[in-house]
């Protein structure tokens, strides 16, 4: 039991959350000082939005880095403001400084609205405190950050890889699960493929998280890092053989009708996911997983195989199975595999160089929220608020990438703020004693950062009310912060949303070809990977990863896509059924790198036939895509005939299936492009510009 409270991922969290929250608020308490307490309480929330919780193996180096660009965003917003610059020109240039870390990789990229934040602390001590407190309550806020952090990641070793990987493996079960529940009641791609294309498209999210937290160990040597590391290795040959689809309807429902294979293939089906959520469990709170064995299930899918072999479905079903099988029972990968290195980090005075580029998106992002923020200065000087910050702090919480997320956020940040203040103005009249409050706000935090994760409005009730207690111990002025507050989280939810509209908006559907054109190129080095002859299973499973999450990345865009406000419907539409072939050809892909790496290979002859239909058929769907021109000659695109003069095989099946979605996906291409948007992007008659 106490297993499943330590170190369920929510609780985990939540204890961490609250404990580096309210540990200077109680010391300083007993000091009989707690104005300085909650100050302090301050810089926990700029080193969360900064990333500086995530293991690293530079933690400490990130640390200082932080922390410096906090101390240095206060000292430069005071110094601004002593040299009388307006405070909109002071976040403006604030937000062009620090836009250059996302140049230099994600994770740094998230110091820049965390730097702004800690600017906005400091507005709000402008005139109040010295000028040397603000900086030197950063500097020793984030060492006690970064000291209680480091501490907590030593007592609770790898729990943040542990939860990515439980969750993988759930998802993986939630998958297979409705993969294989959906087996005959929906044929039809348009209603079966897209709620499993959200299972998979989590899944891949996942993976790639695991793959991050991997590249931040320090010592992958040690044997508490190789279990974890042989659990995700086990995991991606799971996802393997769970996302092969064999795609031939006729065929299963022709072996439904013949025998009971639906209830042999639903059962073991449910026996696999029943096992994989157990062993999400073993693998969080950190148990040896039990033996598992599923012969007899196994054996009475070979018999429908055996009494069935014209009808692949049987053999199909049962060789995964019985991999997926023999994964779960043995906890051991197929093969060894050396994960690929990342290569995310620029040297930063090439990252200047290209932020320094009006083509750079870090750039037009800070450029973005740096304009923001002085609209919301501007009109807290026409409502007569010397120091708004406020305002500036609901624009950096609600701002997010993707038109979607932003409109997500402003609802619950809005709602959430509404319904906090009400509370809170309710508590206040009450007039509790202090300490009671106190114990209050300990609990609301701790609720508030359960729930945080999953439901955002929520838990924005529970730090509301605690910011408004907090204003009451700080300046005495909670009541006066009721009703001004939440105008100015309405004001500052308007100004998100415009600039998101209006300000470089980066239109989802404006890169629909763009990650289109990038998944085919992934595809084709995939196919010239398989085809290689080459016995490098390592960059094999590389190269297959990739194409799942170019698939992803492009599947999220289409989604994204449907939601921005006056897209083009019809030709979304047709992109939604290029990318539903995409992932028909995705799995088809994933099972030929199964067969691959089991050493099975085409004669060189037809290995070389198909590799160039392949590679002609994803050119000429390139550049139908890329060009603003006619078609090109459809006769190239034939689908190759199978030899007659040896048997077809299961590598030969996938291969012609692959050749007849490409077809359709150059057919589809054609048609998508003349129902393309006629304004912005789209007057661009190339895809890419020419080197």
């Amino acid at each position: 039991m106490w297993r499943r409270v330590i170190y369920h991922p929510e609780i985990n969290y939540a204890l961490r959350q609250t404990l580096v929250l309210c540990l200077p608020i109680a010391l300083f308490w007993l000091l009989n000082d707690l104005r300085t307490g909650f100050l302090l309480s301050l810089v926990p929330a700029c080193c969360n939005i900064g990333g500086l919780d995530t293991p690293h193996k530079r933690f400490f180096k990130r640390l200082a880095i932080g922390g410096a660009l906090f101390v240095l965003s206060s000292l430069l917003l005071q110094q601004f403001l002593i040299w009388s610059i307006p405070l909109g020109v002071c976040m403006l240039i604030l937000a062009l400084l620090f836009g250059v870390t996302a140049e230099i990789s994600p994770l740094h990229g998230r110091l820049m609205p965390a730097a702004l934040v800690a600017g906005i602390f400091t507005l709000s001590m402008v005139d109040v405190l010295p000028i040397w407190y603000a900086p030197m309550l950063f500097m020793i806020g984030t060492i006690w950050y970064g000291l209680f952090t480091y501490v907590w990641f030593r007592l609770w070793q790898e729990q943040p890889m542990r939860e990515s990987l439980s969750l993988l493996y759930r998802q993986l079960a939630d998958y297979f699960e409705e993969k294989y529940s959906l087996l005959t009641q929906h044929t039809d791609p348009e209603t079966a493929l897209p709620p499993l294309l959200q299972r998979q498209q989590q899944a891949m999210d996942s993976i790639s998280l695991v793959y991050q937290q991997i590249y931040m160990i320090t010592d992958l040597k040690h044997p508490r890092h190789q279990r974890l590391m042989r659990a995700f290795q086990v995991a991606l040959d799971l996802q393997e053989h769970i996302t092969v689809s064999l795609h031939q309807p006729d065929e299963v429902q022709k072996l439904v009708e013949q025998s009971h294979a639906e209830a042999v293939i639903r059962h073991n089906a449910k026996i696999i996911s029943h096992r994989l959520r157990i062993l999400a469990d073993d693998i969080l709170y950190h148990r040896r997983p039990s033996a598992f064995n599923m012969d007899h299930e196994l054996s009475a899918l070979e018999k429908i195989a055996n009494q069935h072999p014209d009808n692949p479905v049987g053999a199909f079903c049962y060789y995964h199975f019985s991999r997926i099988a023999y994964l779960l029972s043995s906890q051991l990968p197929l093969y060894n595999r050396s994960l690929m290195p990342a290569q995310n980090r620029l040297p930063f005075w090439r990252a200047l160089k290209n932020y320094c580029s009006i083509k750079s998106i870090a750039l037009r992002n800070a450029a973005r929220l740096g304009l923001t923020l002085a609209a919301g200065t501007a009109i807290g000087s026409v409502l007569s608020l010397p120091k708004p910050y406020w305002i500036l702090l609901t624009i950096m919480l609600v701002s997010q990438n993707g038109y979607n997320a932003t409109r997500i956020r402003i609802q619950h940040r809005a709602l959430g703020t509404m319904f906090g203040i009400i509370v809170g103005a309710v508590i206040l009249h009450l007039h509790y004693p202090q300490n009671y409050m106190l114990l209050l706000m300990l609990l609301l935090t701790l609720v508030s950062y359960l729930i945080v994760r999953k439901n955002y409005g929520i838990a924005v009730i529970g730090f509301t009310i605690t910011a408004v207690y907090t204003l009451q111990i700080i300046a005495n002025s909670g009541m006066e912060f009721l009703l001004p507050r939440l105008i100015d989280t309405v004001i500052g939810c308007v100004l998100v949303f415009a600039s998101t509209i209006w300000l470089w908006p980066q239109w989802q559907s404006g890169l629909l070809r763009k990650n289109a054109h990038d998944a085919l190129e992934t595809y084709q080095q995939h196919l010239r990977q398989m085809f290689s002859m080459t016995d490098n299973a390592p960059e094999l499973s590389y190269t297959r990863m990739k194409v799942n999450q170019a698939h992803n990345t492009l599947f999220t865009t289409l989604n994204q896509a449907m939601q921005e406000p006056g897209f083009n419907s019809r030709y979304l539409t047709d992109m939604r059924l290029w990318i539903t072939h995409s992932q028909f050809l995705v799995e088809h892909l994933n099972g030929m790198t199964v067969i691959a790496r089991d050493q099975y290979v085409l004669i060189p002859e037809l290995s070389k036939t198909y590799l160039n239909t392949c590679e002609i058929m994803i050119q000429s769907c390139q550049q139908r895509l890329e060009y603003d021109g006619p078609s090109s000659d459809t006769s190239m695109l034939q689908i190759v005939e199978p030899n007659s003069e040896l048997p077809e095989t299961t590598m030969e099946r996938h291969l012609e299936r692959v050749l007849a979605h490409l077809k359709s996906m150059h057919t589809i291409s054609s048609l998508a492009w003349q129902q393309r948007p006629h304004h912005g992007i789209w007057l661009k008659r190339r895809l890419r510009d020419k080197s």
